[in-house]
């Protein structure tokens, strides 16, 4: 049976691209105009809610609950408190729906007991922090994960970014990790990702210690997953010399 693996954890999990190409964790969030920092970001991470719908749902209740007082004080004259709640509830649902519009949903994160088990014993700290990143909600970007798939060559000039779906945690065959991001991929080539050389970056790029495959999920819908191992690169095999193959 398969489990979502979202978890709540209040600690701050942007994550930055070092200049060598992997991941690192921010120092800080810097924090821009309206309260998101400079990385499109909330100041804090929320986890199990829509702060845009928060934020309507705050500006609807001002509203009518203004407008219940208006009507039960009589048409009063001067400024009262009723007043002040259609000066701000206003503006307040409107922000609500620009940050809901700018919203991207946490993707489901499919796993088992055994699998999870592994995970927490293990996970590498990127692949933790990958997970913790795309299963809450965010804002302004693109899709999840996308400056990685922009870093890596995946997205085609003047064409949508792959779209991360869903997460996998599996274990392998010998007892390690196996943890598989799935897009859906409608305008990038599946060769594109399962590029060999690119296939060798992945390694990098989400290392260290992790091997990486190319998956193609289903190719109908255009899914396509990068399965990260734990356990060290993987070992190409080597075809034997002519004078030593088995005739």
């Amino acid at each position: 049976m398969l489990f979502s693996c979202s978890q709540f954890n209040p600690s701050i999990s942007l994550l930055t691209i070092q200049e060598d190409g992997g991941w690192s964790a921010p120092k800080s969030a810097m924090i821009g105009g309206a309260g998101v920092n400079n990385a499109g970001e909330p100041p804090f991470e929320i986890r199990g809610f829509s702060l845009g719908n928060l934020i309507v749902i705050g500006g609807i209740l001002i509203t009518v609950l203004s407008f219940a007082e208006y009507l039960s004080d009589g048409g009063s004259e001067g400024l009262n408190i009723s007043g002040l709640g259609f000066v701000y509830g206003i503006p307040v649902i409107l922000a609500g729906a620009a940050l809901k519009y700018a919203e991207i949903e946490p993707v489901p994160c499919y796993t088992t007991p055994e699998a999870d088990a592994i995970f927490e014993d293990k996970g590498t700290e990127i692949i933790k922090k990958i997970k913790q990143d795309v299963t809450r909600h965010r804002y302004g970007d693109e899709a999840h994960l996308d400056t990685t798939v922009k870093k890596l060559g995946l997205v085609v000039p003047g064409k949508a970014y792959p779209q991360l779906k869903e997460l996998r945690q599996d274990r392998d065959e010998n007892g390690e990790l196996a943890f598989t991001m799935v897009w859906q991929s409608l305008d990038t080539p599946y060769k594109m990702w399962a590029d060999e050389k690119r296939r060798s970056k992945y390694e990098t790029f989400f290392g260290p210690n992790v091997g990486a495959d190319v998956v193609k999920i289903d190719a109908e819908q255009r899914l396509v997953g990068i399965r990260l191992t734990t356990g060290g690169k993987k070992v190409a095999a080597v075809a034997a010399p002519a004078s030593e193959a088995t005739v």
